[in-house]
């Protein structure tokens, strides 16, 4: 029994999201589906739909009552098959994950619905919060978009704290929105690509999706190493510390590098990194990334700035 959890702040459009959802052609009729709505907004679903698409939904108004003895009582008393849960984005996201949930049900995807228009004043005035729900994120879209909205910052705050997420933007018919590529301030194109102190959060972020860009490519930059047990033998990471958040959510970023002289590198030394960059599957990243093969390492200074920001 698949769980969906539809997040986000009040307003943003979950309902609206979740009512196109059900209605689409194909959703099945004979699946007995249950909305368990965490707070109620402007918008409400239509009953004689519901009826008809065989959905009950459910309303519990405070965090406190949202436990596992509420859901398995939803589990025993609307006996569903695929559930949807409306998550209000004010309560933390990682509780719902820590939750025990009823026998058979488990959690398939989480969206996030963001109000493009209103993504600012969240962003400077509750940072911690929406990073936690990005962190959990598997798709998330930002309705109510103009082109003229920086969406490109938009995208490289979310893909800091969660490299899967998929970020979608539409404006307010509903339509997609293309992102332009973001002019690069090193040359992608040189037989080396030189990253600048500076400029490391902009190109950890953009290889990260663009294989065509860089697959096969040599990069250059500096870096401080990172040692992991759980690495295989030979690999090791060169990258930065980066804050996406506020101090308490510093991070440290970069990708696996192997090379063949791993004991001559220290932990928390900085090097002068050249390398090749290959996409491959690495275990660590659940699948496919950027897997950089060492071809020079030297010992260098620290920078200026050892922090990387995401703004």
């Amino acid at each position: 029994m698949p769980v969906f959890v539809v997040t986000g702040f009040l307003d943003a459009g979950k309902t609206t999201f979740l009512t196109q959802i059900l209605e689409e052609e194909g959703f099945s009729e004979e699946d007995k589906t249950l909305i368990i709505m965490c707070e109620e907004g402007e918008a409400e679903y239509d009953e004689k739909t519901l009826s008809e698409l065989n959905i009950d939904v459910v309303s519990v108004d405070s965090q406190e009552d949202f436990t596992p003895e509420f859901l398995a009582d939803c589990a025993r008393i609307y006996k569903p098959e695929c559930i949807f849960i409306e998550y209000n984005g004010m309560w933390k996201t990682q509780d719902l994950f820590d939750m025990k949930l009823p026998k058979g049900w488990f959690f398939n995807q989480v969206v996030t619905i963001v109000d493009g228009s209103t993504f600012d004043v969240y962003l400077n005035n509750m940072r911690s919060l929406m990073m936690d729900i990005f962190a959990q994120s598997e798709l998330v879209i930002f309705n109510r978009c103009d082109e003229d909205m920086p969406l490109n910052s938009y995208r490289r705050s979310i893909k800091a704290v969660n490299r899967r997420a998929q970020v979608i933007f539409e404006d307010e018919d509903g339509e997609m929105i293309p992102l332009t590529i973001d002019e690069m301030p090193f040359d992608v194109n040189a037989d080396v690509i030189k990253v600048e102190d500076e400029d490391f959060g902009l190109w950890y972020i953009d290889a990260l999706d663009n294989k065509d860009k860089y697959d096969g490519k040599t990069v250059e930059f500096k870096g401080k190493i990172y040692k992991s047990k759980d690495f295989p033998d030979g690999y090791f990471v060169p990258g930065r510390h980066a804050m996406t958040c506020c101090a308490d959510d510093i991070r440290f970023i970069g990708f696996v590098c192997k090379t063949t002289h791993g004991d001559a590198l220290k932990t928390n030394h900085w090097v002068d990194v050249t390398a090749k960059i290959r996409y491959e599957y690495f275990p660590a990243y659940h699948g496919e990334g950027p897997v950089l093969y060492l071809k020079h390492a030297v010992s260098a200074p620290k920078p200026e700035e050892e922090l990387v920001y995401f703004n």
